[in-house]
Order: C-alpha cells, then sequence, then structure tokens
C-alpha cells in the first residue's frame, strides 16, 4: 500500500459494533484513545455488574470515547447520564457516539474530574479507572464521588486487581462501606454507598 494512503487510513475514525448488557452499540473512536478497537476487559466487567435503574441520573467520570455512559443512558431512560473526561478528543468522540446511538438523555462534558460540574448529583457514578493515575489522585476522586452522590446513590469502580485492597481501605474511609461486587482475574469491580 501507497505510504501516504496507509497514513490516511490511519487518521480515518475507527469504526465498530459491540453488544454490551445483550445490546448492541455503534461506537467511532481514534488511535490516541484508551482501547480504540474494542471495549476493554474493565469496562465490560463494570457495565455486566452495575445495577442501573431506570430513572437514575447517571456520571461516567473518565468516560473515554463512552461505552459505560452509553449503557447508563440506555438503561436509565427516564434520567439524565453526563459523561466527562479531560481530554477533548474523548468527549469529542463521546459526543459521536452519544448521537450514533440516537441517546437524548446523554451528554458529554469537558471536566478534569468533578471540577467542571458544579453542584451536580447523581444517584450512579461510575468509572474504570486508569491504574497509573497515583493514589493522590484516587483519593480526590473517591472524596469528590462522595460530595457528588445523592443519599443513597451508588459508586461503581473497575480497577485492576492489583489495586483491590488500595480500593477497599479507601472506599471504606471515605464511604464507611465497601462491596467487592466481581473479582476477575485481571479487573474487579467495587461499589460503595452513600448512606446519609
Amino acid at each position: 500500500m501507497d505510504p501516504k494512503a496507509w497514513m490516511n487510513n490511519l487518521r480515518e475514525d475507527i469504526r465498530f459494533t459491540e453488544q454490551l448488557l445483550g445490546e448492541p452499540y455503534r461506537f467511532r473512536s481514534t488511535w490516541g484513545l484508551f482501547s480504540p478497537r474494542t471495549v476493554d476487559e474493565g469496562s465490560r466487567l463494570l457495565v455486566d455488574h452495575m445495577r442501573i435503574h431506570p430513572d437514575d441520573d447517571c456520571l461516567d467520570l473518565g468516560c473515554g470515547y463512552g461505552p459505560i455512559g452509553l449503557v447508563m443512558a440506555r438503561h436509565a431512560p427516564r434520567g439524565k447520564t453526563l459523561l466527562v473526561d479531560k481530554d477533548f478528543v474523548a468527549i469529542e468522540y463521546s459526543r459521536k457516539n452519544i448521537q450514533e446511538n440516537h441517546l437524548g438523555n446523554c451528554e458529554a462534558l469537558l471536566s478534569n474530574g468533578f471540577s467542571h460540574l458544579g453542584e451536580r448529583r447523581f444517584d450512579l457514578i461510575a468509572s474504570n479507572i486508569p491504574a497509573k493515575v497515583g493514589k493522590e489522585l484516587l483519593l480526590i476522586l473517591l472524596s469528590d464521588a462522595y460530595a457528588h452522590l445523592r443519599p443513597g446513590g451508588r459508586l461503581y469502580v473497575v480497577t485492576i486487581t492489583g489495586l483491590r485492597k488500595f480500593m477497599e481501605r479507601n472506599l471504606t474511609e471515605v464511604f464507611g462501606n465497601y462491596d467487592k461486587v466481581k473479582q476477575g482475574r485481571n479487573y474487579t469491580v467495587a461499589m460503595a454507598l452513600r448512606q446519609d
């Protein structure tokens, strides 16, 4: 193949379809985003084990191109779902995927964690937390998640299994509770509840 044509092919959007919770989703992605050609194992484990209520207001924290948030939006049709990421390219592709999947109860916003969310509160917050963000940022995100949940609201996180004990310790400290929802070989899904 002509090198120029090959480079032009690399610049085109990556398009693929995935089944999540038994339903098809169409995705557009690009190189430089996390897991650009397929929904990653951790995100799949998370969506398979989250409990989503039809009227939940949801937040996908660190959404990438949006697979977790799109599932929440479809399964909470009477609520509103917000997807946030600090990467403007991720937000651009989340917006494309919201349109691609015809989800009118969903929006994507550029935000470094919770910094641009003001006083918004949620019933469900979910995040596929990267292993390399650092423990300090993880603590900030957990504390901010607690502050942005309504009473009875749930935080679901998926992390590499090596962070399981850290998450147990810190979710217990911030929320007063911890539930290991599912432990796989590589990833663990945990949940904490805002009880007040």
